[in-house]
């Protein structure tokens, strides 16, 4: 791709997100995200593969049905309350059809679909892209409704897609998929506390989109697409693989990795919100992701696949890591230090 046209595409894409985030006006919330949507798709489609055009139109086609349902959410409450503003969304309707569109945005269960297909059609910094700052318009738009949301429907669809998104990684040999399916079981976990907490659900979004970079940029430097590589590409740089080992563990939720913070706070204000049983279901439906974010982990530094084919060992790079992965590995794995400090922010 041109680097002038993607440098108009990536501004662009902070540009949308950067107006919908800033607006408290339905219409500019709206065009935000029309902007960002328009501007990552040629970012999908650059490779010019089958796959990456399939991608795009999948991309295309769901978020055009997410954003006709946000403006008509709006404008229905805007019919029969007059309001404009975001933060004046009151109409029991236009809050069900707000809730599915930011939903079918962000890949909650049951939404999703679009989303592992998406991310596999895309390169890994497209897919980067995707899995984080995509989903941070949909949030904010989250975090200023949330008051007016319904508690049981995104209970309810929090529960689901911690599930759903451990359950469907088991049986994944794609990196870029196992993501996805991570991506919808965080996604879970944030949607959980966010009626009860936003600054809290707010704070694992960052965590996540941190701790996501760090793999995303981690895959892209030892060319990582799938686990049979994967187990062949330790050889290339083993320190980095050593780092993305406990970069996985730390997604994962394990203490004493910076994982472990959000997973650990968000139990906590469950627990206070007398929702002991919610906070018990989501914290044993994370076991089926620790299962395959372990079989990352053990695939890229550990061993070689247990059959009799012959594997050649990848030759030893020469290749730099850029500080950004270098920076993004750290905070991933040594944060959780700085609790305290966030307990008392939050």
């Amino acid at each position: 791709m041109n680097p002038q046209a993607k440098l108009i595409f990536t501004l662009s894409l902070f540009l949308g997100t950067t107006i919908t985030i800033s607006s408290n006006h339905w219409a500019m919330a709206w065009t935000g995200l029309e902007i960002n949507t328009l501007a990552i798709l040629p970012l999908i489609a650059k490779s010019h593969h089958p796959r990456a055009i399939e991608a795009a139109t999948k991309y295309f086609l769901t978020q055009a049905a997410a954003s006709t349902l946000l403006l008509f959410s709006s404008t229905t409450n805007a019919w029969f309350t007059g309001q404009w503003d975001i933060t004046q969304l009151t109409h029991p309707t236009s809050c069900i059809l707000l809730t599915t569109a930011i939903s079918i945005k962000l890949g909650l269960v049951p939404f999703h679909f679009w989303f592992p297909e998406v991310l596999q059609g895309s390169s890994l910094t497209t897919g980067l892209l995707l899995a984080t700052v995509m989903k941070f318009p949909p949030m904010t738009l989250f975090l200023l409704t949330s008051s007016s949301l319904n508690p049981t429907l995104l209970t309810s669809m929090a529960i689901i897609s911690t599930a759903l998104g451990g359950w469907a990684g088991l049986n994944q040999t794609q990196t870029r998929k196992i993501l996805a399916f991570s991506s919808i079981s965080h996604l879970g976990w944030m949607t959980a506390i966010i009626l009860y907490n936003p600054k809290l659900s707010l704070m694992a979004f960052y965590l996540y989109c941190m701790m996501t970079a760090a793999i995303f940029l981690t895959l892209k430097t030892t060319k990582i697409l799938k686990l049979s590589s994967m187990m062949t590409a330790w050889t290339k740089v083993p320190p980095l693989n050593g780092a993305l080992l406990l970069a996985l563990l730390s997604l994962a939720g394990l203490p004493p990795l910076t994982g472990f913070l959000p997973k650990w706070l968000i139990i906590h204000e469950l627990t206070k919100q007398e929702m002991t049983p919610t906070a018990t279901i989501i914290a044993l439906l994370s076991l089926l992701g620790l299962f395959f974010y372990l079989r990352l982990a053990y695939c890229a530094t550990i061993t070689l696949p247990p059959n009799s084919t012959n594997y050649m060992k990848q030759w030893q790079t020469k290749k730099s890591v850029t500080i950004l992965t270098t920076i993004s590995i750290a905070i991933t794995i040594t944060l959780l230090p700085l609790s305290p400090m966030i307990f008392s922010i939050t």
